[in-house]
């Protein structure tokens, strides 16, 4: 009679070989790489997850030309082989100098049943916007920080991260200049508003269209609205909301000629009240995490509830001082959030998590943990800015 360990046995091996296929590209030697032509290597890579080319382009000076060229990038399209890519804002409190990493796999990390076996490296890139305070959303393989206060001063410049190649680049500036700005994309293009001094201005709210590269003016929904409407905003159901204080809530429809701003049902205030709320949109559903009482909601826009999102037990308890952002990653959510390295209090420990989003029916959606683990180490005086994922 036959072991009945090897099936077992036989399985292993095939997933060991499984693997070691998947990671082969990344252990192969400068040298054999080199005597490749371009033309091959652009069509390996491009079959190859972009979490895995900040390593790439650590081989040699050819690779970390192709990984930023333009060609692969055309053939990544031509394949269908796009996908959902994170970007993370770091910054050094009294320090005007922001800093920029993006989400990569290590091929020889150990994993483990949590571990995605990913870590946030730096992106080599000079020029990044001196706001702080900016206001930042992603439109296709592109983020654009909007706005913020510079040497004190509103500033209505631009600037824009082209995650192709990671270089930055000034966009036309706004109308307005902008403090604290909120921005949302709907439709492909960028809803700005608050933070202007002047709200009777008919540039108080403006769109920018990224295709024509042209800012234009919203209809406002009235002087004191815009005062209160600073807050947040967002795209749902193919309108542009504002939320803002004492249950000013209203929304517009890009569509409507008539410019018309409706007042939001009140089962919606729970957005607005909250000071600390990161927030996303998937599939059309609204995901929000509150820090004061540690709660992920999802809201369901057609029925008009809010309900909890199920399922995240898996995850770290966050403690009360750890910032929590939310971002949406493809169809399914980022999670980030900060805590103290054990024993120590000068060090920090920036987790990440990646989470399915799952409906079960019209009244639960739960969240699968896929992974979640340690993506970067940082000092105290460091704290998240800005999530963000694009599409490369």
């Amino acid at each position: 009679m036959s072991s009945p360990t090897k099936p077992s046995v036989a399985m292993n091996d095939e997933k060991a070989q499984s693997e070691q296929k998947e990671t082969l590209p990344l252990v192969l030697s400068p040298v054999t790489n080199l005597i490749l032509p371009d033309d091959i290597l652009l069509s390996a890579l491009s079959r190859i997850s972009r979490l895995y080319y900040p390593t790439f382009s650590l081989v040699s000076k050819s690779f970390r030309s192709l990984v930023a060229s333009p060609e692969l990038y055309k053939t990544r399209s031509i394949l269908g082989r796009t996908e959902s890519c994170l970007y993370v804002c770091l910054r050094l409190l009294n320090d005007s100098n922001l800093r920029w990493y993006t989400l990569c796999r290590v091929p020889d990390r150990k994993l483990t049943n949590f571990s995605g076996g990913h870590l946030l490296v730096p992106i080599l890139s000079r020029h990044a916007p001196p706001a702080h305070w900016s206001s930042v959303v992603a439109v296709d393989s592109k983020i654009y920080a909007i706005g913020g206060p510079i040497n004190d001063a509103p500033s209505s410049s631009v600037s824009v991260l082209d995650c192709q190649c990671d270089t930055w680049r000034e966009a036309p500036p706004m109308r307005m200049a902008r403090n604290y700005p909120t921005a949302t994309v709907l439709d492909g293009k960028i809803y700005v508003a608050g933070g202007c001094e002047d709200c009777t201005s008919l540039d108080c709210i403006e769109v920018f269209d990224p295709k024509t590269q042209i800012w234009d003016s919203v209809a406002s929904p009235g002087t004191e609205r815009c005062e209160r409407l600073v807050y947040k905003s967002v795209g749902l159901e193919g309108k542009y909301h504002l939320f803002g204080g004492a249950g000013r809530h209203v929304a517009y429809d890009p569509k409507d000629k008539g410019g018309r701003w409706d007042s939001i049902a009140m089962d919606m205030v729970d957005m607005g009240r909250r000071t600390w709320v990161s927030y996303c949109v998937i599939n059309n559903i609204l995901f929000y995490y509150n820090d004061n009482d540690r709660k992920f909601k999802w809201y369901d826009y057609k029925k008009r509830f809010w309900r909890k999102l199920k399922g995240l037990g898996r995850l770290i308890k966050f403690l009360s001082y750890s910032r929590v952002n939310l971002a949406a990653y493809g169809e399914k959510m980022a999670v980030l959030w900060d805590t103290f390295v054990p024993c120590s209090s000068k060090n920090k420990m920036v987790w990440c998590a990646e989470i399915t989003i799952e409906r079960h029916d019209e009244y639960e959606i739960c969240g699968k943990t896929e992974w979640f683990d340690v993506v970067l180490r940082v000092p105290k005086s460091y704290e998240l800015v800005h999530v963000v994922a694009v599409t490369v």
